[in-house]
């Protein structure tokens, strides 16, 4: 009897409502997302130029896919250049000067006006990019992703070369403003 007791007590004592101070806190947070203009560049290894026939007097030639993501923001721009890093080597082939280029079938932007030169002095057009333009997701975006322009380059296959593989660096730069 006195363990029924005791356990009606303690029943008793679990089914008193608790009472006591409640505390709730809200609190509210601004998060912001700074989007930015941002460019990507993409090209393969190497390109070769060759000749199309054995004569001399004809060109070297080959082309290059440069794919590209860019967004730019409304009141910007931007732009992709290309650049000789270093002369051909060893000596005795062409010159980075003697290498010209046409951009063909720009995908988001305008590709390059006419025949461009490539120089180590400085970069030369492959893309004017416009303000408020982006890659991929359609809408204001281009459908494209990524976004690709095709250049062909070309030099004067001189009889004076000496047989032999030369090589240069190239370099691309994309901006966005």
């Amino acid at each position: 009897m006195m363990i029924r007791r005791k356990l009606a007590g303690v029943l008793l004592t679990l089914a008193v409502p608790v009472s006591g101070i409640a505390d709730i806190q809200s609190t509210t947070q601004t998060i912001s997302v700074d989007v930015v203009p941002s460019g990507k560049l993409s090209v393969p290894a190497g390109v070769t130029l060759k000749a199309a026939d054995t004569r001399f007097g004809g060109n070297l030639s080959g082309t290059l896919t440069v794919s590209y993501w860019a967004r730019t923001s409304d009141g910007g721009g931007g732009s992709i250049t290309v650049q000789a890093a270093s002369e051909f080597s060893p000596a005795g082939g062409p010159s980075a000067a003697s290498v010209s280029y046409l951009c063909s079938g720009a995908t988001l932007g305008s590709g390059c006006s006419g025949i461009q030169t490539l120089a180590t002095s400085t970069q030369t057009s492959v893309v004017t990019l416009p303000g408020g333009t982006c890659t991929g997701g359609g809408t204001v975006c281009s459908t494209q992703e990524p976004n690709t322009v095709l250049l062909t380059l070309s030099a004067l296959n001189k009889p004076q070369y000496k047989t032999g593989t030369y090589s240069a660096l190239i370099t691309f730069t994309i901006s966005t403003i």
